[in-house]
């Protein structure tokens, strides 16, 4: 697989998903590049919004193993990763897994369980293994976490701490469809997922992208870039704690999977601009003298950070 054939691939992967999802494509296409760049996705968004749909009709289109849980305050960690149960048989424990050794994890609403359950997946987020009974356990490849959380405004919800908020590559928000998706959702109906969506994109192509986009060039000027939008962060007053290292091998990542993505083998400034919200909104805090919140330090970053330095 070269540079050129990517493109042609992601759309078919977004035009599918787009059959179930409408109006959504710009989304769908964050989505992908989240999973291709090995990174996890958080979608916040009010119930009903087609977060759960997106995540299944991504395992579908991918063909990747998928489970669903739903969190609720009484989920225990033992519920995700998997428990070790003694056998008469063979008078030894036996593991059984849990949903976190499928391929595409969904955590629904994750923002409802306790933060003992919720820390269950920080081990498995970073380092694609869990650690049970004194033993690692290897995970599989890839290894993608959908996360949905409701607004932490509503009732029964808690606050992901910014550790846990951290491992998570991209956040996005679908939103209400535009007034023409929604009139041919309200005159077709829903569409059952399998009965649309197929898989248009094997496991080893899947490995040949992410290949692909370890060999993505980025120039000595466009890294300067980046470097300048880091140090904003860390430096202006608007923000109480700016990007860490690992927000910006992120922010790196991800404009790397997008030149890919659009069949470039090298980064240029719209790729960065393309993943910059999705990937820094939800790691930047804003001073307590600052009014706005995540978007806002991302629109001022845009706004006071030049492409070529003055």
């Amino acid at each position: 697989m070269s540079t050129s054939d990517l493109p042609a691939l992601i759309n078919h992967a977004v035009a599918k998903i787009g059959e179930v999802l409408l109006g959504k494509e710009q989304t769908v296409r964050q989505a992908l590049c989240c999973l291709l760049a090995s990174g996890h996705l958080l979608l916040e968004d009010l119930p009903g919004m087609g977060k759960t749909t997106l995540a299944h009709a991504l395992a579908d289109v991918l063909g990747l193993s998928y489970a669903r849980v739903q969190f609720t305050s009484d989920l225990l960690p033992s519920d995700i990763l998997g428990v070790s149960i003694f056998s008469r048989d063979t008078e030894a424990f036996q593991f059984r897994p849990g949903p976190i050794f499928n391929q595409l994890l969904l955590a629904d609403e994750i923002n409802r369980a306790t933060p003992r359950t919720q820390s269950a997946l920080l081990e498995a987020m970073s380092e694609r293994q869990v650690s049970i009974d004194g033993e690692s356990r290897i995970l599989p490849d890839p290894f993608f976490v959908v996360a949905t959380q409701n607004p932490v405004n509503q009732s029964g919800t808690y606050l992901l701490p910014e550790s846990q908020l951290d491992r998570f590559l991209m956040r996005l928000s679908l939103g209400y469809p535009n007034p023409e998706a929604e009139r041919r959702l309200l005159q077709r109906g829903g569409l059952p997922i399998k009965s649309v969506v197929n898989q248009c994109i094997t496991p080893a192509q899947l490995l040949n992208m992410r290949g692909l986009i370890n060999e993505t060039t980025l120039s000595d000027s466009l890294l300067g870039y980046i470097q300048r939008l880091i140090g904003f962060t860390r430096e202006a007053s608007e923000f109480a704690v700016g990007l860490s290292p690992r927000g910006a091998l992120a922010l790196v990542g991800a404009a790397k999977t997008w030149a890919q993505m659009s069949g470039r083998n090298y980064v240029v400034p719209d790729d960065v601009q393309a993943v910059l919200a999705p990937v820094v909104a939800h790691r930047l805090i804003p001073s307590a003298e600052y009014a706005g919140d995540g978007e806002a330090l991302v629109a001022l970053l845009r706004s006071q950070v030049d492409v070529i330095p003055s």
